[in-house]
C-alpha cells in the first residue's frame, strides 16, 4: 500500500519540502537504474510492486518506475500532475528522435506556475524547470533551455560541445497505463539501450556518481574520475557501497 511518510523518509525530507527540494532530494536518493532487466525481472506499471521496490526495498529504476511512482507522492502532496509522452533524441542535433511514450515526463503545477519534472532520465536537471521560460535556465551550474517546435516543446541540454536535444513532448496527458508497451519493449528488445549493459547512476550534492560495466565513475566540480573495476565480485561490492543496492 502507498505510503507517503515512508516515501518521504526515503528521500529524507517532510511534507512541507518545496517541490525543487524534493526534486533534487529524489535525484540524490533514488538511483536510476536498470538491474532487474538484467536479472530477467519482470518490471510491471504498478503502484505498489514499484513502491515496494523503490522505498521498502530502497532500490531505484528507470522512467516509468520513477516519475510514476513520484507523480503519485506529488499528487498526496497537493500538487496537479500530469504524466507526459516524450520521445528521446537519438541525435544531439534534435533531427531524430525515438517512438511515442519513449519516455514518461512530469508536468507539475502549483501556485507558482507550471514545472517540468523529471528524476527518471538518468542524468538531468536537478531541480524542475519553468515549463513556460524560453529563455535559459540554470540548475545546480547547468544550463538548460525548453524551445517551441511544432505544437511540442524540446528539452535541450549544453554540453561542451554545445547544446544537446535530450527529448521532445507534447503536454497531452497520459495514463501510466498507457506506458506499458514501452515499458515491455525496453526491458526485451536487443535495441533498448536497457538490455546492452547494466546502469546505476544517482546525483550527489557534488555531481554525479555512476556505476557502469567494468567502472564506477565519480563526476565533481573539479572533473570526472574513473575507477576501473577488477571482476564481478568488485562490480557487487561498489553497489553495495555507493548505492546500498545488494543482489546477491
Amino acid at each position: 500500500m502507498f505510503d507517503a511518510a515512508r516515501y518521504l523518509e526515503r528521500l529524507g525530507v517532510d511534507a512541507s519540502t518545496p517541490l525543487a527540494r524534493l526534486h533534487r532530494a529524489h535525484l540524490q536518493a533514488v538511483p536510476f537504474e536498470n538491474l532487474d532487466i538484467h536479472l530477467k525481472r519482470p518490471i510491471r506499471l504498478d503502484e505498489e510492486a514499484v513502491f515496494e521496490k523503490v522505498v521498502l526495498q530502497r532500490r531505484g529504476g528507470f522512467c516509468y518506475e520513477l516519475n510514476g511512482l513520484f507523480a503519485r507522492l506529488l499528487r498526496t502532496l497537493g500538487y496537479d500532475v500530469t504524466l507526459l509522452s516524450a520521445r528521446v533524441a537519438t541525435r544531439p542535433d534534435g533531427s531524430e528522435y525515438g517512438p511515442e511514450l519513449d519516455h514518461l515526463a512530469l508536468l507539475v503545477e502549483d501556485a507558482s506556475g507550471r514545472w517540468l519534472a523529471d528524476v527518471g532520465f538518468g542524468e538531468c536537471f536537478v531541480e524542475p524547470l519553468r515549463l513556460d521560460e524560453r529563455g535559459v535556465q540554470v540548475r545546480a551550474g547547468h544550463r538548460y533551455r525548453l524551445v517551441e517546435e511544432e505544437g511540442r516543446l524540446v528539452y535541450w541540454s549544453e554540453a561542451a560541445s554545445g547544446w544537446e536535444a535530450q527529448y521532445v513532448f507534447s503536454l497531452t496527458p497520459h495514463a501510466l497505463a498507457d506506458f506499458a508497451g514501452m515499458c515491455l519493449h525496453h526491458q526485451t528488445s536487443p535495441e533498448s539501450p536497457f538490455t546492452q549493459r547494466r546502469l546505476c547512476t544517482r546525483a550527489t550534492p557534488e555531481g554525479r556518481i555512476t556505476l557502469k560495466e567494468g567502472a564506477l565513475v565519480t563526476t565533481t566540480r573539479d572533473g570526472r574520475h574513473e575507477q576501473p573495476l577488477a571482476d564481478e565480485d568488485a562490480w557487487q561490492d561498489a553497489l553495495a557501497r555507493h548505492f546500498g543496492i545488494t543482489l546477491r
